[in-house]
C-alpha cells in the first residue's frame, strides 16, 4: 500500500499540483502521465523521498520496501554487476556483508558464533541463498550476458548500465516500484520480456513512459496530472486517451446533442471491456472496467500537434527505390551486406536491424550523406524524399537563430507567415517563435525537425527513431500523421505501436542479408520462419 494526503507542490507561484489524495494498491500498476513539465518525474520523486512536497505526506505499509529506478548511471560504477543489482535490495545487501566481515575474524569468538547464526537466519527468510542467481537471471533476461556480471559497471556501455539499473530496481520482488522511463535504450525484446514481467506482478508499480504500448500492456490504471490535480481513471492509456478525446469532442461540438455523446461513449466503453477480456492484463489484473463511471472522466487540457504530410509537391510514380547488395562497414564491423530489395509506392516499411548504428548508417547512404559503402541504390525520377536522422545535432549547432529563421533556411518560401504556420502546427506560437535554436530541449528540437518535414512536402519519407524526446501527444499525433500519409515512408523505431499500426511490410538488414516480409510488425515478431531465419543469419555473423 502506497498512499498520499493533502500532497501539494508549489514553485513560487506556479502550482504543479494541490491537494491531492490517492491510495495506490497492491496488484495494480499505474501509469504516470501528463503534458511535458506536468510534474510526472517530480512526483515520483516526492514518493521516493527525494524531494519534499509543499504540503502533506506519504505513507506506505509497515515493513514494505519501496524500490526507485535509478537515474545516475555513474553511481555504481566501482561496484561490480552483480553487486550492483542486488543492492537494490540494501537490508538483504548489509546483511551478506556482515556475514562475510564476521566470517573473517581471527579469532572468530562465541560472541562472533551467536551474531552470524542471528544473521544467517535473517539471511535465509529473505532468500538470500537465491540472491546472486537471481540477479544473475534477471541480467540475463536484460540481455546483459554472463560475461559481464563480474566486471565493474565502469566498463559497461550506456545501455547496458540502464538494463543494470533496472535489474537493481525489479531485484527481489520490492512491494512498491517506482520506474521512470524504464524502456528507455531497451530494444523491443527487452521490452517485450519487462512488460510480462510487470503484467505479472502482484505489488504496485507507478510507471512514467513515452510508450504507448507498454503502458497499455502493463497499466491497470491511469494517474493523470492534470488542472493541478492527479485524478486516477480505470483502465490503460488508450482507454484514457479516446475517452478523453470523445469527451473534448463532446464539449467542442455545439450541433450534437449531448446525449448523443454520451451513448457514444458508453458504447465505447463496452467495446473496451469486451476487449479487454482476451488481454493478458485483464487475466493477470483484476478487472475493474464495470465500475467505470462516466462522469468521473474529464477531457484533457493538453494540446496535440497538427502533423500532416499529404500536402505533397507532386505524386511518386511506380519507380520509387531499388537497392541492390548494399553493404557498410564500420571501424572493421559489418553493419550489413548484400541487401537487396524493391520498393514500392505507397509502402510503409519498418527497418530493422540488431544494432542501431546498422539502421542510421542506412538511411545516411539512402539521404546522400554516407557515399563510403558497397553496392548500389537508385530513386525513382519522380521521388523526392525528406529525412529524419537519429541524431540532428548538426542541424542546429552554431546557429544563433530564432526559430522562424532556422526554419526560414530550409525553405524557398522566405515569408514568416508561412514559417510561422509550420512552427504553430507544432505548437510553436507567439514569443516560442523567436527563442534561439541553440537553447531548445531535445523534444523542441524534435519538433522543429517534425516542422521542417512537413515544410519541404516530399513524397518519401524517411524516419530515423522518430519518437526520441518527444511527448505522448506528439508521439500520438506523429503516429497518426505516418498512417495518414498517402506516400511511402521508411522508418526505424523502438515504439511497439508506431511499428505495428504503420508498418505493412518489414525488412531486416543483417550482416548476412536482408529478411524482408510483406506483414505487420506483430505478425513478424511471432512468424516461426522469421524466428528460424533470423537465428540462421546471426548465427552465421557468431560463427
Amino acid at each position: 500500500m502506497l498512499s498520499v494526503s493533502n500532497l501539494s507542490l508549489r514553485y513560487g507561484k506556479r502550482v504543479l499540483f494541490e491537494d491531492v489524495n490517492i491510495r495506490f494498491t497492491e496488484g495494480n500498476c499505474y501509469g504516470i502521465i501528463g503534458a511535458n513539465g506536468a510534474g510526472k518525474s517530480t512526483f515520483l520523486k516526492i514518493l521516493s523521498g527525494e524531494i519534499d512536497p509543499t504540503t502533506g505526506k506519504v505513507e506506505i505499509g509497515k515493513d514494505q520496501r519501496m524500490s526507485v529506478l535509478k537515474q545516475n548511471h555513474y553511481e555504481y560504477d566501482e561496484n561490480t554487476v552483480l553487486e550492483t543489482v542486488m543492492l537494490g535490495n540494501g537490508k538483504l545487501f548489509e546483511i551478506m556483508k556482515a556475514k562475510d566481515e564476521i566470517y573473517a575474524k581471527d579469532p572468530f569468538t562465541e560472541e562472533d558464533g551467536i551474531r552470524a547464526g542471528e544473521l544467517e537466519g535473517l539471511f535465509a527468510e529473505m532468500d538470500g541463498w537465491n540472491a546472486e542467481s537471481d540477479a544473475a537471471t534477471l541480467l540475463s533476461n536484460l540481455g546483459i550476458k554472463e560475461e559481464f556480471h563480474n566486471r565493474k559497471v565502469k566498463e559497461l556501455d550506456g545501455n547496458q548500465k540502464v538494463r543494470v539499473l533496472l535489474a537493481q530496481a525489479i531485484f527481489g520482488n520490492p512491494d512498491i516500484l517506482l520506474l521512470d522511463e524504464p524502456t528507455n535504450d531497451l530494444d523491443l525484446e527487452t521490452i517485450a520480456w519487462l512488460e510480462d514481467f510487470l503484467a505479472d506482478y502482484d505489488k504496485v508499480v507507478l510507471v512514467v513512459s513515452h510508450d504507448r504500448h507498454f503502458l497499455d500492456t502493463v497499466c491497470t490504471h491511469v494517474a493523470d496530472i492534470d488542472f493541478g490535480k492527479i485524478t486516477i481513471f480505470t483502465g490503460n492509456y488508450s482507454f484514457w486517451y479516446e475517452s478523453s478525446q470523445l469527451l473534448l469532442k463532446q464539449r467542442t461540438d455545439a450541433n450534437k446533442k449531448a446525449e448523443d455523446k454520451i451513448a457514444e461513449l458508453k458504447e465505447f466503453i463496452a467495446r473496451f471491456s469486451a476487449n479487454a477480456s482476451k488481454s493478458k492484463q485483464a487475466t493477470s489484473r483484476k478487472k475493474a472496467l464495470d465500475k467505470i463511471k462516466l462522469e468521473d472522466m474529464t477531457a484533457s487540457t493538453r494540446k496535440y500537434p497538427a502533423i500532416l504530410f499529404n500536402n505533397q509537391v507532386r505524386e511518386a510514380g511506380d519507380q520509387i527505390l531499388e537497392v541492390k547488395g548494399l553493404s557498410k562497414t564500420m571501424n572493421g564491423e559489418v553493419m550489413f551486406k548484400d541487401i537487396s530489395f524493391d520498393l514500392k509506392r505507397g509502402q510503409k516499411v519498418a527497418i530493422l536491424a540488431e544494432n542501431g548504428l546498422a539502421t542510421s548508417a542506412f538511411y545516411k547512404i539512402l539521404a546522400g550523406e554516407d557515399t563510403d559503402f558497397q553496392g548500389t541504390f537508385k530513386w525513382g525520377v519522380t521521388t523526392t524524399t525528406t529525412y529524419l536522422p537519429n541524431d540532428n545535432s548538426e542541424y542546429f549547432a552554431g546557429k544563433d537563430l530564432n526559430l522562424i529563421d532556422w526554419l526560414r533556411q530550409f525553405s524557398e518560401e522566405k515569408d514568416e507567415t508561412f514559417i510561422r504556420g509550420f512552427l504553430g502546427r507544432m505548437l510553436f506560437s507567439g514569443e516560442e517563435t523567436l527563442k534561439k535554436c541553440t537553447v531548445l530541449s531535445g523534444g523542441e528540437k524534435m519538433r522543429c525537425m517534425i516542422s521542417r518535414m512537413m515544410m519541404l512536402k516530399g513524397n518519401i519519407l524517411m524516419f530515423d527513431e522518430p519518437t526520441n524526446h518527444l511527448d505522448l501527444e506528439s508521439i500520438t499525433a506523429l503516429n497518426n500523421g505516418m498512417k495518414d500519409f498517402k506516400g511511402t515512408i521508411l522508418f526505424t523505431t523502438r515504439d511497439h505501436e508506431l511499428a505495428q499500426t504503420v508498418a505493412d511490410r518489414i525488412i531486416e538488414i543483417t550482416p548476412n542479408g536482408t529478411i524482408d516480409r510483406e506483414m505487420t510488425f506483430d505478425e513478424y515478431r511471432t512468424d516461426e520462419r522469421v524466428k528460424a531465419l533470423r537465428t540462421e543469419m546471426y548465427g552465421m555473423q557468431m560463427a
